[in-house]
């Protein structure tokens, strides 16, 4: 095996109810290509992530032709997609439509696992009644996952008034002092409001897939 070979986790959602994605970041065109292959082989269907678009159009047409691609969240799905089993159960809630790449990245992750969510967007709290127009849509939902850049008010606030699992996605989004997402970060590891879950920054697929375990373990799926 050389150093540029790839080895796919195939039976990771045997062991834990989660199955392996493509991370594209960092993948060369003709490694991508090599793991879609050996899907195809298995007729295994995949979900890729950080797919830009010149590895896109860089992987080969046959390839491509099995592949829905999403340029907002740069994901993809690969092979037929899996069947909706669960529905109702997870509310993705964003502050801005700024935030909608990490935001759609979370949707795809959990639409891949066959869990249909529901979006509640532009909830920011810089105007607040926005997000008390629609609190009681949100409590509706056992898992919440929230997703902000900025100052990332919303995790505090919506976790002093939502009691569900709630799980918070910094974003990169925002001007100099927000340094990328670390402001965010910081601000949503540092808040007041007790037991809040906190993904990396833009980590919309690793709030999806903490929401996956939830559901798993309440036996919800």
């Amino acid at each position: 095996m050389s150093s540029t070979d790839t080895v796919f986790d195939f039976t990771r959602a045997e062991r834990i109810g989660l199955s392996e994605a493509v991370f594209c970041a960092g993948k060369s065109p003709q490694q991508i290509a090599g793991i879609l292959e050996s899907a195809r082989e298995r007729d295994a269907s995949l979900l890729l992530t950080r797919l830009d678009v010149a590895k896109y159009d860089a992987l080969p047409a046959h390839l491509k032709a099995q592949t829905d691609w999403c340029d907002i969240s740069k994901t993809a799905y690969f092979g037929q997609l899996p069947p909706l089993s669960l529905t109702g159960k997870v509310a993705i809630v964003s502050a801005g439509t700024s935030d909608a790449p990490a935001a759609r990245e979370a949707e795809r992750t959990l639409r891949h696992a066959g869990v249909e969510c529901s979006f509640i967007i532009d909830v920011g709290v810089a105007g607040l009644w926005r997000l008390m127009d629609r609190v009681e849509d949100i409590r509706r939902f056992p898992i919440v996952i929230a997703v902000a850049g900025m100052d990332a008010a919303l995790a505090s606030v919506l976790g002093g008034l939502y009691g569900g699992a709630l799980i918070c996605v910094p974003t990169s989004v925002g001007y100099g002092a927000a340094e990328d997402g670390r402001t965010a970060l910081n601000a949503m590891l540092a808040s007041c409001a007790p037991g809040l879950l906190v993904t990396n920054i833009d980590n919309g697929y690793g709030a999806a897939c903490a929401a996956l375990r939830l559901l798993n373990t309440m036996q919800l799926r």
